[in-house]
């Protein structure tokens, strides 16, 4: 049994995962988890820091934006002590593989964690997103496509019980299309259009290398899905419990998305399940959400709490 600390940074969030993980095979092997190393989780936080704020256009992180960030992560690392944690792993992905100025952060995360944050690819980000999301999904029928929609991109991996397939990431985070296209409140139908155009693009780009039609389960992970998810349920607050492994119809899915994009700023915050680090981005986050599963055209979404934070953790137990 090994105590592991998991640690993913992206456009929007901060999150931390510490679990012990009991040896198995590799979970990425597994594919769909069955028979893989097994996760027993002590704490799983999340903060918005927003360190992405602004890259799309300037192509830096702000030096505000790196400050929250830091002070989140002095945070997790006394938590990580205070557990017991022996091995660390921290991956930063969007907006980070942009950043003209990353060694800003890599420092900062050296002198408060004592290890470098590794700054990964978007195959990367994939593999991981996949192999987190799918460990709980024993019986879900393949292949599989696992959407994991942050705040600077989107990954989209397709696997099987052999493993991953195939895997592509394409720049449609919620965060980077709310800071290129949102201006309006409500968001007007133009302002909405556009970010649906951006999201056809990039599906065209990945659909050269993730044959999305393929798929024959859609799992979506992160925030954007699982507070659609939430919604589309009618929860009465945010409750992980009840969200993991929700299955949200696309028609559902697009009746959320027209709701949030009728509603004004103050009306999102107003929403029980809404983190109020989401509301502004939330509507654009679902115009993403609407348009790949009319992509895929399967009938619902599978939304799951086991994403990226998870597949971290089990490369540390490898």
């Amino acid at each position: 049994m090994s105590r592991v600390a998991a640690i993913d940074c992206g456009t929007n969030s901060i999150r931390l995962l510490v679990a012990d993980i009991a040896p198995g095979p590799s979970a990425g092997a597994a594919g769909n988890g069955a028979g893989g190393p097994k996760l027993v989780e002590l704490t799983r936080r999340m903060e918005i820091v927003r360190l992405g704020a602004g890259v799309d256009r300037t192509g830096a992180l702000a030096p505000e934006a790196l400050d929250r960030t830091f002070t989140a992560l002095r945070d997790y690392a006394a938590e990580i002590e205070r557990l017991g944690a022996t091995r660390v792993r921290m991956v930063a992905t969007s907006a980070t593989r942009d950043a003209s100025n990353r060694a800003e952060l890599v420092d900062g995360v050296r002198a408060i964690l004592g290890v470098d944050p590794e700054v990964i690819t978007g195959d990367e980000e994939a593999a991981l997103s996949y192999a987190g999301a799918a460990a709980e999904l024993p019986d879900a029928a393949t292949p599989i496509l696992v959407a994991d929609i942050g705040g600077g991109s989107t990954e989209l991996v397709l696997g099987d019980a052999t493993g991953v397939l195939a895997a592509r990431s394409v720049n449609i985070g919620c965060v980077r299309m709310a800071e290129r296209h949102l201006r309006a409140d409500p968001p007007d139908p133009a302002e909405a259009a556009a970010i649906v155009a951006d999201v056809q693009a990039a599906l065209d780009l990945a659909e050269e290398v993730v044959p999305l039609r393929r798929a024959a389960t859609l799992v979506g992970v992160a925030g954007t899905v699982t507070t659609v998810a939430a919604l589309a349920a009618g929860l009465p607050e945010y409750d992980s419990e009840r969200i993991h492994l929700l299955s949200t119809p696309a028609d559902a899915v697009a009746e959320v998305t027209e709701k949030l994009l009728a509603m004004t700023h103050a009306e999102r915050a107003a929403l029980p399940v809404m983190h109020p680090g989401r509301v502004d981005v939330i509507a654009a986050g679902a115009l993403v959400l609407r348009t790949l599963v009319e992509r895929v055209g399967l009938p619902a979404v599978i939304a799951s709490e086991r994403d990226i934070l998870d597949g971290i953790a089990f490369s540390l137990a490898r």
